[in-house]
């Protein structure tokens, strides 16, 4: 990554922000964030991500939507960007359901207009974008009932818009890489936590509400299960598979055969969402969030499945150890232990 221009949308966002703290650390890259800091979750903790990357001088950070066309097209004809990460993305499986406008704009006009630049960076003969990433989601696998979850599996059966457009934004990306020879790299994240992470999570959700002595609901009766996967581990895998742009090559019919991939990055262990609420109590008690007598079992109501959810995720992560030599290990509990510790640090 050394000497590159590298693109990161959603810079301030939960993955983006944690993305661009590693490259801006380890490499001489440079980094250009790009995010519209909305205010689908509150924009305090979207300011204090993007405060941190703030000090580093080889960051330059764009507050636009990768929406506007006019904007993305003067954002790559400023930078010649070697690597694109699109991480840019109107987030959540319920709110898809009452705001689905922010999704088409967002999720495919956002989406598009990155393709189309990637697409216009090799005219004239320029060396234009050698790798596109982009984020997809779990969500597209639907209720599929085999697991664990293959990126060979069909998904074409999504039970949210928000799942629809992720599954939109794979084969999009395989019409580009087929048509104009664009590296893509479309990555399926489960379930992702930690430290300053998104508040609309469920683990953020469940901590507000304890610490307010207020009820938790856990959905299907707590018999659901995820693949929840620490934000080390999502990094780790993004910038593994940045270095390596799926090969070009020519087919029979002398056309490209795309160069596109599509992996999971998923902990490859489902846990209990009872189990996984029992951790994070445990973990917020020993923070000093929750005092030590808390009453946890006052403060849980065991609910019905919510519309758009799932009962289980579950990523084989295979391809992702043969291709790259990896696979997220990181426990839960000492997943959960950090973000415990940040959420004490943050809201003393």
């Amino acid at each position: 990554m050394n000497g590159k221009t590298i693109l990161v949308t959603g810079a301030a966002g939960f993955i983006g922000s944690n993305l661009c703290k590693r490259l801006l650390n380890e490499t001489n890259a440079t980094v250009v964030g790009i995010d519209n800091v909305n205010d689908y979750y509150g924009v305090n903790i979207k300011k204090y991500r993007l405060h941190e990357l703030n000090g580093y001088d080889h960051f330059v950070f764009y507050k636009e939507d990768i929406s506007n066309k006019e904007f993305m097209h003067s954002l790559f004809e400023k930078y010649a960007f070697d690597v694109v990460v699109n991480l840019a993305a109107q987030a959540g499986v319920r709110y898809s359901i009452s705001n689905p406008d922010a999704y088409i704009q967002s999720n495919l006009i956002g989406f598009y207009n990155i393709l189309e630049e990637c697409r216009h960076s090799y005219d004239g003969g320029k060396q234009g974008v050698q790798h596109l990433v982009y984020a997809s989601s779990s969500s597209v696998y639907g209720s599929n009932k085999k697991i664990p979850y293959s990126t060979d599996d069909k998904v074409d059966n999504p039970v949210s818009l928000y799942a629809a457009t992720k599954k939109s934004n794979e084969l999009m990306a395989h019409a580009y890489s087929k048509l104009y020879n664009i590296p893509s790299t479309g990555l399926r994240f489960f379930t992702v936590y930690g430290p300053a992470g998104r508040p609309d999570m469920a683990y953020f959700g469940f901590t507000n509400k304890l610490k307010n002595n207020e009820t938790i609901k856990i959905f299907n009766y707590g018999n659901c299960q995820r693949d929840f996967t620490y934000i080390d581990d999502i990094v780790e895998g993004i910038v593994r598979v940045m270095q390596k742009a799926p090969d070009k090559a020519t087919g029979e019919d002398g056309l490209p055969v795309p160069p596109y991939k599509v992996y999971n990055i998923g902990n490859n262990q489902p846990e209990n969402l009872l189990e996984f609420v029992d951790i994070l109590q445990q973990e917020l008690i020993n923070a000093g969030v929750l005092p030590e007598d808390y009453d946890f079992e006052a403060h849980k109501e065991l609910v019905p499945m919510q519309p758009g959810d799932v009962p289980v995720t579950y990523a084989d992560t295979t391809p992702l150890e043969e291709d790259f030599g990896f696979k997220p290990s990181t426990s839960l509990r000492d997943g959960l232990r950090a973000f415990a510790k940040w959420y004490k640090e943050f809201y003393k």
